[in-house]
Order: C-alpha cells, then sequence, then structure tokens
C-alpha cells in the first residue's frame, strides 16, 4: 500500500481517470461496431448516420487522451472509406 501522501492521491487520481476512460471507450467502441455492423449489411443510411457520430466519439477521446491522436485518425480513415465504399456498392 500507499506510504506518503502524494503515492495515495496518485492512485486516486488514477481511479478517476481509469472509470472516465473506460467509459468513454466502451461508448467509442460501441459507436465503431455499430457502423462496421451497418456498413457490413449493406445500410447506407444507418452507416451514414452512425459514422459522424463515431467520429465525434473518436475525436473526443483523443483530445482527452484515451487514445493517440493517430490512431484517431487512423480509425476515423478506415470507418469512412468503409461507409464511401458502401455507398459506392449501393448505387451500382
Amino acid at each position: 500500500m500507499a506510504n506518503n501522501a502524494s503515492t495515495i492521491k496518485r492512485i486516486r487520481q488514477d481511479v478517476k481517470r481509469r472509470d472516465r476512460n473506460r467509459g468513454s471507450m466502451s461508448a467509442l467502441r460501441t459507436a465503431v461496431k455499430r457502423v462496421r455492423t451497418a456498413a457490413a449489411e449493406g445500410d447506407t443510411e444507418a452507416a451514414t448516420a452512425g459514422l459522424s457520430d463515431a467520429i465525434s466519439k473518436l475525436d473526443r477521446a483523443a483530445q482527452a487522451g484515451s487514445i493517440h491522436a493517430n490512431a484517431a485518425a487512423r480509425s476515423k480513415s478506415r470507418l469512412t472509406r468503409l461507409v464511401r465504399g458502401t455507398e459506392a456498392a449501393a448505387a451500382s
């Protein structure tokens, strides 16, 4: 167990941050999964609607430091490509 005040405070802060990150990461994964399943089913409207929500959650997680900014950019790029490919397949 921690012996001094600064270590006890650090543990307290870590618990708060971990809980906050866990909630935002769970919501992020759910949003990304929604987009991927909608794209796999060929539902372009749901995929497009979910894409903006997923991008917003990715940006927030990157800004908060839950994920790296480049990881967020990479995920946004891949999701956007996936949705655009689904729209192109539906159009043809």
